[in-house]
């Protein structure tokens, strides 16, 4: 016990520059309180002593702001950073050095009893402030969760999601993205490109290419006189205003 609790308060000083002292950290960090608690609550509940441990759950809710149901497994030096309005469900398990911000639910969808109904993040996840991640898949390993994301199936290991649905980023440079992947502040990655935006772009492109090649085939067919008039032609498409909305 003492022994991750050290390890808890390393992990702080490695993630948050804030941090200034050990004391600090173990008097004024309500996720190192909150995992504190629900250790033992996680014991407690592994001796079938339900409502005690639902009943520490609940204290620690109610001094910290963090809920995790005692039935929760929580790996080592996982660090909730702030805290406040993180949910955690009976079935979560929430691997080694993962880091959880504020409003994070680990949820569950389905209503059945003795199923795996809450997500698994296995080890160095990254999950944003207010993000979401429901249902009993995994998240895996190295991944980030994009704060506000709202993600409802699997995520690979060392990607990035985010959007409601969450869909997976694809890095600009992998050399650059590898840089980034010991750790990312609130899963927020640089040089990312969304690939909802991508398609966009890409059909913007389309759209102003085939209107250049129809413009070029009515000159042409006007040129032969095969065609008297051009057809009526609406407002020309600008792309440049299209593209800024787009990103």
């Amino acid at each position: 016990m003492f022994a991750q609790i050290r390890e808890d308060i390393s992990s702080v000083f490695e993630r948050d520059p804030a941090a200034r002292s050990r004391l600090e950290v173990l008097t004024c960090y309500p996720g190192v309180h909150a995992l504190l608690i629900h250790r033992i609550a996680h014991r407690v509940w592994g001796w079938r002593w339900y409502w005690f441990a639902r009943f520490l759950a609940h204290l620690a809710r109610i001094f910290t702001g963090i809920e995790i149901h005692p039935g929760a497994r929580i790996g080592r030096r996982v660090f909730i950073d702030h805290g406040h309005g993180v949910v955690i469900g009976e079935t979560a398990e929430v691997g080694d050095d993962c880091t959880i911000y504020q409003g994070v639910t680990l949820g569950g969808t389905s209503l059945y009893r003795g199923v795996k109904r809450h997500p698994t993040l296995e080890a160095g996840v990254v999950v944003g402030a207010g993000a979401k991640v429901l249902g009993g898949f995994t998240v895996g390993a190295g991944a980030k969760i994009g704060s506000n994301a709202v993600v409802i199936k699997p995520v690979p290991a060392g990607a990035t999601a985010v959007g409601n649905p969450a869909h997976v980023l694809e890095p600009r440079d992998e050399r650059e993205d590898r840089a980034e992947q010991d750790f990312s502040a609130y899963g927020v990655t640089r040089n990312m490109d969304d690939p909802v935006a991508k398609a966009l772009h890409a059909l913007l492109d389309h759209i102003e290419s085939q209107d250049k090649r129809i413009d070029e085939l009515v000159g042409r067919l006007r040129a032969a006189g095969l065609c008297e008039s051009a057809a009526a032609k609406g407002e020309p498409l600008d792309r440049d205003y299209l593209n800024r909305i787009v990103d």
